[in-house]
């Protein structure tokens, strides 16, 4: 057996883009290594571009493999190649951040010798970073919920769209959902392409109750899909089209055509089927630029259904929302396999209770802490009657994502 390499160098396009350990296994099922996945993005890198090129993007980093979290990293590194541009950010918090932006094949191979396997572009392009020209639609569904129930949701959602002069492009998401694209001219900021998006929600929650919800609230959706219009957010990204997602058979969020939707399955788009596809019928998204569309009619529809609902606040002055479920917190963690050791020892705790509960009823949450994501677990005592809940004792994790974290212009931490 040979011995491992430290680096290889690729040629591309007339770049030279230096891919460390290539060796290395990054996918141990289908023994897919570092190479192999650079090489796969080569293969779809029209596609792949087109998805995410041309906009600043998080370098999501998978450097310990993919049983590991990864780390988010905004800043690009001041020695990046010429052949990588940068956009400058400005978020909420008074903080910016240079990102990285791609325009071809040989920027695709550096940011995956980064260890990025999903790419998570900005809906902005670097032109224009206040405007974005595209809306997300992450149809997420609850646990219980099958792939047909999505694909009934993303039919409402197609027809809301095409009410509002709108064109959607879907795409499965590479875990368990769907996303659909809506390439928008850039004329409205973040604020009111996140208004048409919460306003597309509710439509399709009206227009398919019991399957669909706009509710933000995670313990309040049951078994349905929720359509994410939070992912619109100026500060959110999304798994563009062509990734690879961090599962053990290398799946790919893959463009579909609008036949395909009901006769497809996730499981089927992986590193080792999607360059084939390609190949043979190219992709289903190659005319998405040049369907822009506007935003007047789901902005319309914003003023004819007045204001979503807003939850109940506690009296304390804190501000805080009140929730309207009966809510227990099992554990925080800093890594997913914790929060389900954590949910395992509660659930040997409570068998009786374990037995109430439907599947939406159990909750692990990722959540975004300074640089990677932690792990929330709470159980919704909704099915149990009221005699039989157990109330809230000490987290049996109690990690702190923000410990030791130094804010800037505190000395405090």
């Amino acid at each position: 057996m040979s011995p491992a390499r430290k680096e290889t160098f690729l040629e591309i396009e007339g770049r030279e883009v230096r891919v460390s350990s290539p060796d290395k296994i990054v996918f141990p099922e289908p023994g897919l290594t570092k190479l192999d996945v650079v090489q796969y993005y080569l293969s779809v890198a029209e596609g792949a571009v087109r998805g995410a090129g041309g906009r600043p993007m998080v370098l999501k980093r998978f450097v310990k493999g993919i049983a590991a979290e990864p780390f988010f990293q905004k800043r690009v590194d001041e020695n990046h190649p010429d052949f990588i541009e940068t956009a400058t950010l400005h978020y909420a918090s008074g903080r910016s951040a240079e990102e990285a932006v791609i325009r071809d094949a040989a920027g695709l191979a550096w940011v995956v010798n980064l260890g990025c396997l999903d790419l998570n572009p900005h809906p902005v392009r670097a032109e224009d970073l206040d405007h974005p020209d595209e809306l997300r639609i992450d149809l997420d569904p609850m646990p219980g919920v099958d792939w047909s129930q999505i694909v009934d949701v993303a039919m409402v959602a197609r027809e809301v769209l095409d009410d509002c002069g709108l064109v959607g492009w879907p795409k499965t998401s590479g875990s368990r959902g769907m996303h659909i694209l809506v390439r928008i001219a850039p004329q409205w900021d973040f604020r009111d392409v996140r208004l048409a998006a919460e306003t597309l929600a509710r439509e399709v929650e009206n227009r398919a109750p019991g399957l669909a919800t706009a509710r933000w609230w995670k313990e309040e959706r049951g078994e349905s899909v929720f359509v994410d219009f939070n992912q619109n957010a100026k500060d959110r990204t999304v798994a563009s089209a062509y990734s690879i997602r961090p599962l053990p058979d290398a799946r790919v969020s893959t463009p579909l055509d609008w036949d395909e939707v009901r006769t497809r399955r996730p499981e089927e788009f992986t590193v080792l089927t999607v360059p084939a596809r390609f190949a043979e019928i190219g992709d289903p998204h190659d005319g998405i630029d040049d369907a822009v569309g506007t935003l007047d009619g789901l902005l319309g529809l914003a003023k004819e259904l007045g204001p979503a609902e807003k939850p109940p606040r506690a009296g304390d002055g804190s501000g805080r929302r009140v929730s309207t479920m009966p809510l227990i917190e099992v554990a925080r963690t800093k890594l997913k396999s914790e929060a389900l050791a954590a949910l395992q020892t509660w659930n040997e705790q409570h068998p009786d209770v374990v037995a109430q509960l439907s599947p939406a009823d159990v909750m692990i949450d990722g959540m975004r802490g300074s640089s990677s994501l932690w792990y929330r677990v709470r159980i919704n005592l909704q099915h149990v009657p009221e005699p039989e809940r157990p109330e809230q004792g000490p987290l049996l994790a109690d990690y702190d994502p923000w410990a030791g974290k130094v804010w800037p212009g505190r000395e405090d931490g």
